[in-house]
């Protein structure tokens, strides 16, 4: 029995040796070149919604344009206004997701005549 232990203590300590080597040196992964623009879609709403609730709480636009410059590039301001349109046009979030990025568009003035009625359910129309 002590054999048998001391054994498959031996093999999970060598086993874990090798795959760290492997995984370390041999095979990388390579995380060091990628951008927030490489996102998936649904990864990439879930920043912008982050970053719009980020506006709503501190109400720093300067702060908001910087996150969204890091996740678009000089494209922000219309990748705003596009991921916020087509979130509307799909309904793939909610409602509350919605009025957050139609008040940092709002902000941002990438307001759009689908955005308007989201601004005025919360009382916030023009």
């Amino acid at each position: 029995m002590p054999r048998s232990i001391s054994s498959l203590l031996l093999g999970l300590l060598l086993g874990s040796l090798v795959g760290l080597v492997f995984g370390w040196l041999h095979y990388p992964a390579d995380a060091r070149n990628r951008h927030l623009s490489d996102l998936a879609a649904s990864y990439s709403d879930e920043y912008s919604v982050m970053i719009a609730a980020g506006y709503a709480a501190e109400g720093d636009a300067h702060a908001a344009m910087g996150s969204l410059s890091r996740l678009a590039g000089d494209d922000a301001l219309s990748s705003l206004r596009e991921t916020t349109e087509r979130i509307i046009q799909t309904s793939s979030r909610g409602l509350d997701d919605i009025a957050l990025l139609v008040q940092l568009a709002k902000a941002l003035g990438q307001l759009s005549e689908s955005m308007q009625p989201f601004l005025d359910a919360r009382g916030e129309g023009s």
